[in-house]
């Protein structure tokens, strides 16, 4: 059996699949993983698998087939045992018995239940049928891009026959679902010898006895399309009608990016707001830049899986790659125009196309927006969503390329895409989506998030939702901190709070990173406890720097970018008690706080009518955990009160009303209630310090 392929990956490994003995559902789920690690197979969330067994009726004792299928929403790079469903095979193919046609082809899906074997499923798709309809003890239902290149192309069904001859079928565009699942049977018992079935406009079917032949089959068809496509594009050199703009250099994509991508947010957010993503990978660029775009684009997807997850088509930007993107009003009157004319476009889309009982039209903001010579954006809901919109647009521009090669690029009529866009299943689906967290569509960005206080703060922001960005002035301290948040939550930056020019740059990587920034925080800072005259200048000049001028910088780059998105937002310094209570060997210290908390009394004062909150947190006494008394404050501050270092903590939580410890994550709790519940309080001190009677505010 050929183990090598150029077009996609031999991801088998035989001693992993033994060590799996017969577990048919085991391999089963193994194939579908290896599967779905290569995009160009199958994109996230994108396709199906399936295996059949036999089990003993849990009435009778009886042996029965039952399939095992990825349930609703799932994933098979990642398909575990609990995302899959199992039904018995012959009381799915009994629906056939009550089924009433295309017009009753919803009703199907609740009857799926009434075939279930596995008490524990996940609910059944509505592929399902799909695969229980066919005999085959494995099955790969995937959407590579080239066998969807075949699919939309013009005259897919004569290029699928030029490719496999008579080993493969073809059955034309229909909405997925049990009339579909007719259709594929009756394809394959009018071409009993076939190996796999080509969806028009969709993607592929193909099957084996074991897993392991399923695999191995799955990726020759796939290798065979490919190779079809690679032959006919080496005969066109002008892909895509050839090159009309060349990319901006790299260093200015991404300074363009990052300049425009707040303001791409603020518009994306007029219903909603929304995370973004941001990628000038090649095959972007080369579709971007090229003459067809402006032919191509309009068009939209074919796949459902593409649009449904990108929109039937993208926002394309009229901005040259050079375009002076400092003239902020400008721009954005420009691109308002821009904006209106899409969602009036969309919601034309929806008026001509709804049917009585359809679902309210959506978010008529575009999730996809092509910058020529520069790049793509996407934003959605989170970044996870978002990236993967990047990803499936980038499945469609191959889709596009492909055909173009082959023959001339279809996509749905807008009318099979309006159905499947606002397909009540796919309704109900969205409606059992879980709950979004208080902070989910916001990014938030922490100095001095390395450790300590600034990283439990981000930890805290991150469990409600937020994207967090993390800020320190040492990149080990942030790679070690990053690796703890899981893919899409956080990015990192290395930034030196006391200049403008890293803090610009860390507010650049927020950007690319998510789109903007919604939340602020100061929590970078140190400790220095020396009476006066031990005081050096330096002493005074650091604190300073990193306390006061490190928050007028990152106030000053910050409120620029959330002005240039205009939703509002949140800037919380994390400040000190001693900053209100005169204590003895602290006048650099305490002068400094005092500074960052006027500071913020001041910004406040300023930025109400910007939507934005500015407050203070003061904690008192974080010993556990907190950076600064690793140090020699922790020492100067025991001399101070005439104790050792190690009475510290429990001299702390003595003193106050409390008599609690304070830790980094009470400062968090802080933080968190400024930024999501108290969400009508400016120019306010929340004191984190078990209660200190010389610091009440009033």
């Amino acid at each position: 059996m050929n183990k090598t392929y150029k077009f996609v990956d031999y991801n088998w490994d035989e001693n992993e699949a033994k060590s799996l003995g017969d577990d048919q559902v085991a391999l089963f789920l193994y194939r579908s993983n290896i599967l779905g690690a290569d995009l160009r197979i199958t994109n996230f969330g994108g396709g199906n698998t399936s295996c059949k067994t036999i089990e003993k009726h849990p009435l009778t004792g009886l042996d029965t087939e039952v399939m095992w299928v990825k349930g609703s929403g799932g994933d098979i790079g990642t398909l575990k045992r609990n995302g899959i469903a199992g039904l018995y095979t012959e009381s799915l193919r009994d629906l056939k018995n009550v089924y009433r046609g295309l017009e009753h082809e919803d009703e199907m899906v609740g009857l799926f239940y009434h075939c279930i074997y596995d008490l524990d499923s996940r609910a059944p798709s509505i592929d399902t049928p799909l695969h229980g309809l066919l005999p085959f003890k494995h099955i790969d239902h995937l959407h590579p891009d080239a066998l969807i290149a075949i699919a939309a192309a013009k005259d897919g069904e004569a290029i699928t026959k030029e490719i496999w001859g008579d080993t493969m079928g073809w059955v034309p565009w229909q909405r997925p679902g049990f009339d579909l699942g007719l259709q594929l049977e009756q394809c394959l018992n009018e071409n009993p010898n076939i190996r796999g079935i080509v969806l028009g406009s969709h993607g592929l079917f193909t099957w084996g006895d074991t897993s392991y032949e399923c695999y191995i089959n799955s990726l020759e068809v796939i290798e065979m399309a490919s190779a079809y496509i690679t032959e006919k594009e080496s005969q066109n050199s002008e892909v895509f009608g050839g090159q009309k703009i060349e990319s901006a250099n790299p260093d200015h994509r991404q300074n363009q990016a990052s300049s425009l991508a707040p303001i791409l947010r603020g518009l994306c957010s007029s219903n909603n707001a929304m995370i973004g993503h941001f990628t000038d990978d090649s095959r972007v660029l080369q579709f971007i830049n090229s003459n067809d775009l402006d032919r191509l684009a309009p068009l939209g997807t074919s796949c459902p899986d593409h649009f449904l997850r990108t929109k039937i088509k993208p926002l394309v930007l009229d901005l040259s790659p050079e375009a002076d993107l400092s003239d902020i009003d400008a721009i954005k009157e420009k691109l308002n125009s821009a904006f209106e004319e899409y969602r009036n476009d969309y919601s034309e889309y929806y008026e001509s196309c709804k049917h009585s009982n359809s679902p309210a039209i959506r978010d008529a903001n575009p999730v996809v927006i092509l910058y020529p010579g520069i790049g793509m954006f996407t934003f959605a809901k989170n970044k996870q969503t978002a990236r993967v919109a990047a990803e499936f647009y980038i499945n469609a521009i191959n889709v596009m390329r492909g055909a173009e090669a082959i023959s001339e690029y279809t996509a749905l009529p807008r009318q099979e895409a309006f159905d499947i866009e606002y397909w009540l299943l796919e309704e109900a689906k969205l409606q059992r989506m879980p709950a979004e967290k208080p902070l989910s569509r916001k990014v938030a960005i922490v100095t001095g998030a390395g450790g300590g206080i600034g990283k439990a703060i981000a930890d805290k922001l991150a469990s409600a939702g937020a994207n967090v960005v993390l800020t320190d002035i040492v990149e080990d301290r942030l790679k070690e901190a990053i690796g703890t948040y899981p893919r899409d939550t956080a990015a990192y930056a290395v930034c030196d709070v006391t200049s403008k020019e890293s803090v610009e740059k860390a507010y650049e990587s927020a950007a690319l990173a998510f789109g903007g920034v919604d939340i602020i925080i100061h929590s970078a800072g140190l400790a220095i406890s020396k009476p006066l005259a031990d005081t050096e200048e330096s002493d005074w000049a650091i604190l300073q720097d990193v306390l006061v001028k490190g928050q007028f910088l990152m106030s000053q780059a910050g409120v620029n970018m959330m002005r240039k998105q205009e939703m509002g937002g949140d800037i919380v310094n994390i400040a000190s008690k001693n900053g209100l209570v005169a204590g003895p060997n602290n006048v650099a210290y305490g002068t400094a706080k005092a500074a960052q908390q006027h500071m913020t009394r001041l910004l406040a004062a300023e930025l109400g009518s910007d939507g934005i909150k500015v407050n203070t947190v003061n904690p008192d006494g974080v010993i556990v955990g907190s950076k600064i008394w690793e140090g020699e404050w922790a020492e100067g501050r025991a001399k101070a009160y005439g104790i050792t270092v190690e009475e510290l903590p429990a001299h702390y939580a003595k003193r106050n009303l409390l008599n609690e410890i304070i830790l980094p994550e009470d400062i968090a709790n802080g933080v968190l209630a400024l930024v999501s519940i108290l969400d009508k309080s400016t120019g306010n001190i929340i004191n984190v310090d078990g209660g200190m009677a010389a610091a009440f505010v009033r």
